[in-house]
């Protein structure tokens, strides 16, 4: 996959077909969305995403929000899905302001050659925001390009939008979130050094870092499966800051693997969010630590390898 960033001088080689929005997290309905740009590539388009880096509700509050996918999650999403080309257009003073008539001419149609154009009815883009989906309609004969808005995807009564599934994440409903999105929530990134406490209580864990724009669901220990190398493991994860051995405040995703014992330090990982069993305690010590550990370890073999209702 061909990533364009930080740079608003490029060209697309070929013609494409072009999804366009924020993208918090892939849910349902970008999926939907992406279905359609991605059907284009049998008609010899190349499939491409345009979204804005940073995110708007970032660059116009000014503040920093933790993201349901980070950049790399993105990607690396992007890039398995089959997109061709993912353009990181930089939001700034200039482009935020750029009239939505000239976004469409010169961007979409200039330099990305759209032929094929899918977006929401909630799509945002050019000065005050005043670039829609009834403009982009307006304008599709006049630069030639084919336009499918998609409509927002109900769950239950409720439109499933990225706030809606943020809201779920931060509720610790890991169930409900998975169908948002159609897979589970997934943590992700480079396995790191722990203290290797795990190891010496005899519970080796997997040690994820995540940074401060990933959107975590509240500190506590979940069930959850380990991909990695293309092989998808069982376990059992911990989110918090392991308040019984450390007052580092350093969030962590600590993850113990059944039947798995190899050194993978250094190696991408996924780590996919099942359910949410308990919230994370500070214990009176190591060996009260251990005893709870254990115990949540065989809650999370009973459901993976026995019977689900019987975990508590």
């Amino acid at each position: 996959m061909q990533i364009i960033s930080e740079t608003m001088e490029f060209e697309c080689d070929r013609n494409t077909a072009a999804a366009i929005g924020k993208f918090d997290g892939v849910h349902l309905g970008h999926r939907k969305l992406l279905e359609k740009v991605l059907k284009t590539k049998e008609d010899g388009l190349a499939a491409a995403v345009f979204t804005f880096d940073p995110a708007p509700g970032v660059f116009f509050s000014g503040k920093p929000q933790a993201g349901l996918m980070t950049k790399e999650e993105k990607r690396r999403c992007f890039e398995e899905m089959g997109v061709d080309v993912l353009i990181e257009f930089p939001l700034n003073e200039k482009t935020a302001a750029m009239p939505p008539e000239e976004f469409v001419r010169d961007i979409l149609c200039g330099k990305m050659h759209t032929r094929f154009l899918a977006a929401g009815t909630d799509v945002s883009f050019g000065g005050g925001g005043k670039g829609d989906w009834h403009l982009l309609r307006a304008l599709s004969k006049k630069y030639g390009y084919q336009l499918k808005i998609i409509d927002k995807i109900m769950y239950n009564g409720r439109e499933i939008s990225s706030s809606y599934v943020r809201k779920t994440v931060q509720e610790g409903n890991m169930e409900l979130a998975a169908k948002l999105l159609g897979a589970p929530y997934t943590v992700s990134g480079r396995v790191m050094h722990g203290k290797r406490l795990g190891r010496t209580l005899g519970m080796p864990t997997v040690n994820l870092l995540p940074g401060k724009d990933k959107l975590l669901p509240p500190n506590g220990v979940y069930l959850s499966r380990l991909e990695f190398g293309g092989v998808s493991f069982s376990g059992i994860t911990n989110i918090g800051c392991r308040p019984t051995v450390s007052d580092s405040g350093q969030m962590s995703v600590e993850t113990y693997l059944y039947d798995f014992d190899s050194d993978i330090y250094g190696e991408y990982v996924e780590v996919s969010l099942y359910s949410f069993c308990r919230p994370e305690r500070k214990f009176s010590g190591v060996e009260e630590l251990k005893e709870n550990m254990t115990r949540d370890i065989e809650k999370g073999r009973r459901y993976w390898y026995g019977n689900p209702e019987k975990t508590d």
